[in-house]
């Protein structure tokens, strides 16, 4: 079996801790980041639509950035949208982030997320760490 590591970035300790799951997963070279959602380090959801997005993103790269990554080394991405309409915002959004060696994609849409209202999405991916990452 293959090494396996938990990333758990600063301010995401209480993810880990209370509601008992790895906000990333490494084994191997691969990263399996675990969905990432609009909250902030107070654990607070940010409520505007666009800034709920970019701190999504925003986790997804500290989480990347806790393993070593960076938007570059993901090659899936999964999202899931409680409005599908808010598709070009999401886009719009994304491409803030995903310049070049753009991923795979796969959008769902979803009734509710987080098992609470007012989330609107919700991304998890897989990334491949260059060989300089793994053990």
């Amino acid at each position: 079996m293959s090494e396996r590591e938990a990333i758990i970035p600063p301010g995401m300790e209480a993810v880990y801790q209370n509601i008992r799951y790895a906000p990333a997963v490494r084994a191997g070279n691969t990263l399996y980041i675990s969905g990432q959602i609009g909250r902030n380090e107070q654990m607070q959801l940010v409520e505007d639509k666009e800034a709920q997005f970019v701190q999504t993103f925003e986790n997804l790269k500290k989480v990347l950035q806790a393993a070593g990554a960076s938007f570059d080394d993901i090659v899936d991405v999964t999202s899931f949208h409680t409005d599908m309409r808010d598709l070009p915002l999401y886009m719009k959004v994304r491409d803030r982030y995903f310049t070049a060696n753009f991923p795979a994609w796969t959008a769902i849409g979803a009734a509710q997320l987080c098992g609470q209202p007012g989330y609107f999405l919700e991304v998890k991916a897989i990334a491949v760490l260059p060989d300089r990452h793994a053990s």
